[in-house]
């Protein structure tokens, strides 16, 4: 089977002999699944009336547990914006009912986000239906080919996640 890809390579090679576009089998490749997926979660979160980064907040909290709450620090390391962005995600997300400021116990200046009970169920529907999306996206390979390719971007990736600040 022959993708579009497999066309902008020919066309390189053809053009280009002096050069090895090997890497563009693969990335190209990933780059145009990226928008595939970027176009299935907007469909995602917009059918619960979401916006990505309110989806990346309130998901963030989901998964801290119960009672869902982390300390806006803590969202910024999960969310990778800055501190000034992140004030004001809460502050829109508190308008919305899906979150709650509170005091932190520990700290008498601090101050803890809260997941609502609006807030989680938004989050729980908007996860269930980007799985659907995602599985979709996934249904052309077997659960063998999903570990295997899942392992192998895993290598590409981890050293981007673990490169301080």
């Amino acid at each position: 089977m022959e993708d579009e890809v497999d066309r902008l390579v020919a066309a390189w090679r053809r053009e280009r002999p002096d050069l090895d576009v090997e890497p563009l089998e693969v990335l190209s490749r990933v780059s145009r699944l990226a928008r595939h997926l970027d176009r299935a979660r907007r469909i995602a979160f917009t059918e619960h009336a979401l916006e990505p980064w309110e989806f990346d907040v309130l998901t963030s909290l989901r998964r801290a547990g119960a009672p869902y709450q982390l300390s806006p620090g803590q969202l910024l390391t999960q969310t990778l914006v800055t501190s000034g962005t992140m004030t004001n995600r809460i502050d829109r997300l508190t308008k919305k009912g899906l979150v709650e400021r509170l005091p932190d116990p520990s700290d008498r200046r601090g101050v803890l986000v809260r997941l609502t009970e609006e807030g989680r169920d938004r989050a729980d529907q908007a996860l269930a239906g980007l799985l659907d999306q995602e599985r979709a996206i996934l249904a052309e390979l077997s659960r063998a080919q999903r570990g295997e390719l899942a392992g192998l971007l895993r290598q590409l990736t981890a050293p981007f996640d673990n490169i301080p600040g």
